[in-house]
């Protein structure tokens, strides 16, 4: 018997949760298995029991996990209950007193791309959509944030399993089309939303990332035309990035 194999049972579920939580792909139980040196059968039975108790979620083209709904969203809890939050919703405090207008802190769920956190504009006419709000993938900069952090294979294989709904005459409905930007978005570092989700409405978004360089959240800002223009929005990126490089010293150094 090795040493991993004398885990306190009570700590197997978490190492297993850890291993997929650090991948950026499904892991069948064998690769998970790889890195923790289990008995072969112990891992199946664990890895089932968290998929019918609803902490992970199997592609069944793979046979691999990924981790659930449920576990991001503990996952989102643990950010958002610990002292890293008074320190993002400080550096998104900072963001927006800078570009004058809302600023958000955007994580990716199995729904759509969820508003963890945000600091409104104090702009009368604002756009709104409260914390906790869940907006589109393909439409949004924070969506498209995510998806260009994926790698190739990964986003086409994403972006062929959305919906693309068109909710404005700019928004991208051919894959093809969808895919081309993501990749001038991975390029460049940070994301546009060109009235693509809304009428009226334009943003900007990059990405947090963790200390692997693995996509954790957007920073958004987005505003009206009428007072923000996409090339004024594109000029905000620099600020963006500047935050989400102290969000990522402050959560993960």
């Amino acid at each position: 018997m090795t040493g991993k194999s004398r885990i306190p049972t009570n700590l197997r579920t978490l190492l297993i949760l850890e291993v997929v939580g650090h991948s950026d792909r499904a892991l069948t139980p064998t690769e998970i298995n790889e890195q923790i040196g289990l008995p072969k059968q112990t891992v199946h039975r664990l890895v089932s029991t968290l998929e019918a108790e609803g902490f992970l979620i199997k592609e069944h083209a793979s046979n691999g996990y990924r981790p659930s709904r449920r576990l991001r969203l503990i996952g989102a809890g643990l950010l958002h209950a610990s002292r890293f939050h008074i320190t993002r919703h400080q550096i998104l405090q900072d963001i927006a007193d800078q570009v004058k207008e809302t600023v958000n802190f955007v994580v990716p769920e199995e729904t759509g791309m969820h508003y963890l956190d945000r600091i409104e504009t104090d702009w009368p006419f604002r756009i709104q959509m409260p914390r906790g709000s869940n907006v589109p993938f393909h439409c949004t900069a924070s969506g498209k944030s995510f998806m260009a952090s994926l790698s190739k294979p990964a986003r086409s294989r994403f972006v062929a399993g959305l919906n693309l709904k068109a909710l404005t005459k700019n928004t991208h409905t051919d894959e093809q089309s969808l895919l081309a930007d993501l990749a001038v978005c991975a390029k460049r570092g940070y994301s546009l939303d060109a009235e693509e989700f809304m009428e009226d409405m334009v943003a900007s978004a990059v990405p947090v990332t963790d200390g692997k360089g693995r996509f954790v959240a957007a920073i958004a800002v987005h505003g009206p035309k009428q007072r923000l223009s996409l090339d004024q929005t594109e000029n905000y990126t620099e600020i963006l990035m500047d935050g989400a490089q102290k969000l990522k010293a402050a959560i993960f150094s």
